[in-house]
């Protein structure tokens, strides 16, 4: 199996460094570069398998990077960032990005985005035609021909709105969706009231899938910002 290629925009040599250290420690092939044109240039020649993106470059925002990116490739796009605020990491995601880390942050914690991240990229990547009609994640299934969702072998009832968002989570998983973006894909708008009702569904649709609603292993919460379904081994 070939191994993943990295791409690291990210103009603080201190922090590239780190970065790259650390990378290259695990195994992982890299490649460095410290600005925007650089990177846009990169991933459409050097293909990626994930993008590691500091927002703050000096020629050009990260946000507006990965708009650009977006408009022709899915590859996924892990933000670390010194934007703490959730405005910040709305917008990035809310742009495309997959995640958001920010900064001062642990080896360990890039280390494990970057697993899920790949994740996703293999778990994309296996999908063939009868697979793609079938979700399994844990003992979670969808069915999405049949339009059925089992928690083990138990089929449980879903309402509409409640299929939708798993199928959306699903289809996303391992990505932060945000509260905008999710208010857009199922209600078709994004207004600021409509985010508690998101809550209340999000609420019923977890206490039918989780094993302990409580401490969900399935949808993860990301507060101020929206939800993840994670992988389950």
């Amino acid at each position: 199996m070939n191994k993943p290629q990295i791409l690291v925009v990210e103009d603080d040599t201190a922090v590239s460094n780190l970065i790259s250290a650390t990378l290259e420690m695990q195994g992982y092939q890299f490649h460095a570069v410290r600005t925007g044109a650089a990177a846009i240039l990169d991933a459409a020649s050097f293909r990626p398998d994930v993008i590691i993106l500091d927002l703050g470059l000096p020629d050009m925002d990260g946000v507006n990077i990965i708009k650009k990116l977006r408009t022709w490739s899915n590859t996924p796009v892990i933000v670390v960032s010194a934007r703490s605020e959730d405005r910040d990491k709305v917008e990035a995601l809310d742009a495309g990005a997959d995640d958001y880390l920010t900064k001062p942050f642990s080896v360990e914690e890039l280390l494990a985005r970057l697993r899920v991240a790949l994740r996703r990229v293999r778990f994309d990547t296996e999908k063939v035609s009868d697979a793609a009609s079938v979700y399994r994640n844990g003992e979670l299934t969808i069915d999405y021909a049949a339009g059925c969702v089992y928690v083990g072998e138990k089929e449980i009832h879903l309402t509409p709105i409640e299929y939708r968002l798993l199928c959306l989570l699903a289809k996303n998983t391992g990505k932060v969706l945000t509260h905008n973006y999710i208010l857009r894909e199922i209600w078709g708008s994004a207004l600021p009231s409509d985010t508690p009702s998101l809550r209340v569904f999000m609420a019923t649709l977890r206490k039918k899938i989780e094993p302990v609603p409580s401490h969900p292993q399935y949808i993860q919460t990301h507060i101020g910002v929206g939800y993840r379904m994670l992988r389950v081994q």
